[in-house]
């Protein structure tokens, strides 16, 4: 079990009322193994909804705000971390204030709309000395950390080349079915669907290969009733050690609901990671054995953490509350060292890169050519 008898860290939000996409899913994970007590919030500017979501999570009402500056003065030096889940393109100005008065900071995925954006929080953050997270939920399922093991301890042997995908159908569904948030229906330096899914691609290649990007190619298509949106991505990565991905994201791919899957190819073995099962993991040896891991049986039990037996999956939320005792552990650590030392725990350098080739992507996509991570945007 991984319930402990550590003092639940005191945390904030800015987003994430009820009403949001991820509020309800990252206060479950941040309650889940008692490693944090969400205790104020300024969860949406709209004071019925703020109350409503305070009420439900039983917080006093008189630490409840729908201005997130009058957050910040208000509730500085009562917080051990606020968790920031507003749409992607304010991120940077709540981080920003975040930092300069002191509080650390676990910021929802992506981290910024851009990399001048980017550049701004890397400022703050220097000046400040001060603690950032970025939540990546999927490397937190154990056996996507499983996987990253049996990488590490040679048995894949040279790592050749990695195929992610996340397809749904999010936007070709009936219009009667789809209510997507407005900041989702607009694309900036970055389409929206790259910052909402494909950062995820790159962080779990870099997760399990710890290899850098080098070039990168891109398709973007438009195939949705949203107009003015990229609704389908394919973007194709030169890393180092001749090592390539192929990942493909899509919102307009009839018939999936998050077709999560991960299929990693070495010269002597291979993998496959499908999340709608994710308690098994399939490799696939030279010698032409299949072996199928599940958490009863996995060779790295020392990645799982059993809230029940094994035949009892874990999933979403599980992952994602890995992933917060994981930051529970990296704060403590750098409130005493200065450093971030968890290997789960992703900071700005990790996002930043991400990033970099995401824009980079789009470059590419724009003039229909191989893009170099060293060209300036």
């Amino acid at each position: 079990m991984t319930i402990t008898n550590k003092p639940a860290l005191n945390l904030g939000f800015i987003g994430g009322s009820l009403s949001s996409a991820v509020g309800y899913a990252h206060w479950t994970a941040s309650q889940l193994d008692q490693r944090w007590q969400v205790v104020s919030g300024c969860f949406s500017r709209n004071s019925e909804e703020c109350a409503k979501t305070g009420k439900s999570w039983q917080i006093s009402s008189d630490r409840l705000y729908t201005d997130w500056r009058d957050y910040i003065t208000q509730e500085k030096g009562k917080l051990d971390a606020v968790v920031v889940l507003t749409p992607t393109p304010t991120h940077v100005d709540i981080v920003c204030a975040l930092l300069d008065a002191g509080i650390p900071v676990i910021c929802e995925k992506a981290m910024a709309a851009d990399i001048e954006q980017s550049q701004q929080i890397k400022a703050a953050l220097d000046r400040s000395n001060g603690f950032l997270a970025v939540t990546f939920n999927y490397s937190g399922y154990p056996m996507l950390r499983v996987l990253r093991e049996h990488v590490k301890s040679g048995q894949f042997g040279k790592l050749k080349q990695v195929q992610v995908e996340m397809p749904s159908d999010a936007f070709i569904q009936a219009r009667e079915k789809m209510h997507p948030q407005a900041w989702r229906l607009q694309d900036g330096h970055v389409p929206t669907i790259l910052l909402d899914l494909a950062v995820h691609l790159h962080h779990l290649t870099g997760f399990l290969t710890e290899l850098t990007p080098q070039s990168v190619n891109a398709d973007f298509h438009h195939d949705s009733i949203f107009d003015g949106i990229i609704d389908d991505a394919w973007l194709w990565v030169k890393y180092n050690q001749d090592f390539r991905a192929n990942l493909w994201v899509s919102k307009s791919a009839l018939g999936y609901r998050n077709g999560m899957r991960v299929r990693l190819f070495g010269d002597q073995a291979s993998a496959e990671w499908v999340q709608e099962e994710p308690e098994r993991l399939h490799i696939f040896n030279k010698d032409s054995t299949r072996l199928t891991y599940d958490r009863g049986n996995c060779l790295y039990p020392d990645e799982i953490r059993d809230r029940f037996k094994p035949g009892h999956p874990g999933g979403f939320i599980e992952a994602f509350a890995n992933l917060y005792g994981d930051i529970a552990d990296a704060l403590k650590s750098f409130n005493n060292s200065g450093r971030i030392d968890n290997p789960y725990v992703f900071g700005w350098d990790h996002a930043h890169e991400g990033l970099e080739l995401l824009q980079a992507s789009a470059r590419a996509h724009q003039e229909e050519r191989w893009i170099s991570m060293a060209e300036k945007s």
